[in-house]
Order: structure tokens, then sequence, then C-alpha cells
């Protein structure tokens, strides 16, 4: 890094809340966007899926069958990769509109969606005197329920979202280091004059 692009650095550098809240933002519409295009993929799967499931030889014990449980970790899977993209995505936007920093970006982004989410919490919990469910506040985090692992799978959701946006964090700011390291290099000398012939 040149001794510029290092007072850049110092001056312009350090959490932007700005942009972490438009990271953000964009988590929340690849979230809705990613959820739409699944609903749509799963009413044009749905009449295969009810064909191919079976009764009695699927079934583990007295309450379940195979088939549910293989479609109940597939549902945590996509909800995983769901969250991971969004929020790749987000943490993406921020470090690239930031340039410096970018797992810096990208924690703040995860930070605006804790705090949303708390916020709702309160908001919910005053207006409505009851505890609020989370899937009711916001697209941000899945109930328990759906996660079937109450506090351990909100864990995992708080962990891979966390994971997503740092890593998008630091693509986003990828770009401007290969553009710096492009407006470092001295320019090339300018080719020779042909020749006159003869």
């Amino acid at each position: 890094m040149s001794v510029g692009q290092q007072q850049a650095k110092d001056s312009h550098g350090g959490v932007k809340v700005g942009s972490a809240f438009l990271g953000f933002v964009t988590s929340i519409g690849m979230i809705v966007l990613l959820t739409a295009l699944l609903a749509a993929l799963g009413l044009g799967l749905g009449g295969v899926g009810s064909m191919t499931e079976s009764g009695a030889g699927d079934v583990v014990d007295g309450t379940g069958s195979r088939t549910d449980w293989y479609l109940g970790v597939t549902g945590v899977v996509v909800i995983l990769v769901v969250l991971f993209l969004a929020y790749l995505s987000g943490g993406y936007v921020a470090g690239r509109m930031a340039r410096f920093h970018g797992a810096r970006q990208g924690l703040a982004v995860w930070l605006w969606a804790v705090l949303v989410a708390v916020a709702l919490t309160v908001v919910a919990a005053a207006l409505g005197g009851r505890q609020a469910d989370s899937e009711q506040l916001s697209p941000l985090v899945p109930s328990g329920d759906e996660l079937g692992v109450g506090a351990i799978g909100l864990g995992v959701v708080a962990v891979v979202t966390l994971l997503g946006a740092v890593l998008g964090g630091l693509a986003g700011m990828r770009f401007h280091r290969r553009v710096d390291r492009a407006e470092a290099q001295p320019p090339s000398a300018p080719a020779p004059p042909p020749e006159p012939r003869a």
C-alpha cells in the first residue's frame, strides 16, 4: 500500500454507519427475493413431492416418517443458505461502498440486523403485551420452531449470518485493493515510433 493509500485509509477508514445500513437493507431485500424464488419453486414442485410421499414403508417411529425428517433437514439447510447468501450480499455492498476495513463493515451490517430485531421485539412486546414471535417480527432470524433446535438453532443462524456478512465485506473491499494495485504500478513506457522506410 502506497503512502497516499495509507493516508486515505487513516483519514477515511473505520466503520461507515451509512454503508452498513445500506448493506443491511440489501440483506433484507435478498432474503425477500430468495424466499420468493424458493416459494415459487416449491409451488412448482409441490405436486411432484406429494406424489412421491409414501406411508408405512417410511415410518421411523410412531411420530414421523423418513420423508418428514429429510424435508425438515433440507428446510434447515435451505434457510441457512438463504441467510448466508443474503448477508454475504449485504456485507459486499457495505465493503464496496466503504472501501476500507471490509470485515468491520460486514460486522456492522450484522449489528444493524441484531439492533433492528431487538427493537422490533421490544416494540411488539410493549404494544402486544405478550412475548413476540420472531417469525412475525422480521425475516432476519427464523424462529426456533423452524430450525427445530431452539436456542442452539438461533446461535447457528447468528454465526452463519455473521460469517456471511464479514466475508462479503472482505470481498467488497478486494475490488478496491485491485484498483489500488493497478494505480500503484508505474505507467508503461510508450512504444517507440516506427522507423521510416528507406
